[in-house]
C-alpha cells in the first residue's frame, strides 16, 4: 500500500470481528512500532502485548471492572498492545558522558520526551495496522484502572502505560454504526492549523480564509 494511502485510510476502529490475526502479521506490527525515533536513541519504551483469549479477557476485566464494554464489538479485538514509557531510561541516557547531564535534573527536559517517543511508537503501530489491512483503536486506561492493569500483568513501577491499542479485523458494518466524534466534528484544514511565519489570531485566520474564498470565485 502506498504511504499516502496508509495515512488517508488511518482511522480509529471501534468494531472488530472475531477473525484471528496471523502470528506473522502480529510480529510485523511490533517490528514496525520498534522503528520509532527516540531522544538520544534512549528507546525508553516497551510494549505489553496481549494475544491469547485469556490475557485479553484479563485485560478487559482489569481495565473495565464495571463491564461497560461487555458485548460490544470492541471486545472482539484479537490483539491488545499497551505502550509504556520509562522516564528513568532517558534520565540515565542523558547522564552519560556524551550528554553530561549528571545532575539528572528533570527540569532540563522542555517536555517529557519519554511520553512523546512512546506516542511516536504508537503512531507507527497504528499506521502498520492499516498497511496490514487491519483496524485499531487507541484509547486511554482510566486512572482508576491503571493499578488493576499493572497488578494483573506485572508492569514494573518505572514503566508508565500511556494507553492501549486494540487491534483486529474491522467489522465494517458495525463500525459504521458506532457513534464517534468524527461524525459530528469536521477535520480542521491545514490553513486552520498551520501558522506560517508567525502565529495568527483566529480572527486573522478567518479573514484570510474569506479572502481566499473570494479569490477562488473571481
Amino acid at each position: 500500500m502506498e504511504f499516502q494511502d496508509v495515512i488517508r485510510k488511518r482511522k480509529m476502529v471501534r468494531a472488530f470481528t472475531t477473525e484471528p490475526i496471523a502470528p506473522e502479521v502480529g510480529e510485523r506490527l511490533l517490528l514496525a512500532a520498534n522503528r520509532a525515533p527516540s531522544a538520544g536513541f534512549s528507546q525508553g519504551y516497551a510494549m505489553l502485548v496481549l494475544e491469547s483469549a485469556e490475557d485479553r479477557a484479563a485485560f478487559w476485566k482489569a481495565m473495565d471492572p464495571e463491564d461497560e464494554y461487555a458485548g460490544t464489538p470492541l471486545r472482539n479485538a484479537q490483539m491488545i498492545v499497551i505502550p509504556c514509557s520509562n522516564k528513568e531510561i532517558y534520565i540515565d541516557r542523558y547522564a552519560r558522558p556524551d550528554k553530561g547531564w549528571t545532575d539528572r535534573d528533570e527540569a532540563r527536559w522542555p517536555v517529557p520526551f519519554w511520553h512523546i517517543d512512546t506516542g511516536m511508537l504508537t503512531m507507527l503501530l497504528l499506521l502498520a495496522v492499516v498497511e496490514e489491512g487491519l483496524g485499531a483503536l487507541y484509547f486511554g486506561i482510566p486512572p482508576g484502572s491503571n493499578d488493576n492493569v499493572r497488578a494483573e500483568f506485572g508492569i514494573p513501577a518505572d514503566f508508565t502505560p500511556i494507553g492501549a491499542v486494540a487491534i483486529g479485523h474491522p467489522d465494517e458494518d458495525r463500525d459504521a454504526r458506532q457513534k464517534t466524534s468524527r461524525k459530528t466534528i469536521k477535520r480542521r484544514t491545514v490553513d486552520d492549523i498551520a501558522h506560517r511565519g508567525r502565529w495568527r489570531a483566529e480572527a486573522d485566520a478567518a479573514t484570510d480564509a474569506d479572502a481566499a474564498t473570494e479569490n477562488a470565485t473571481v
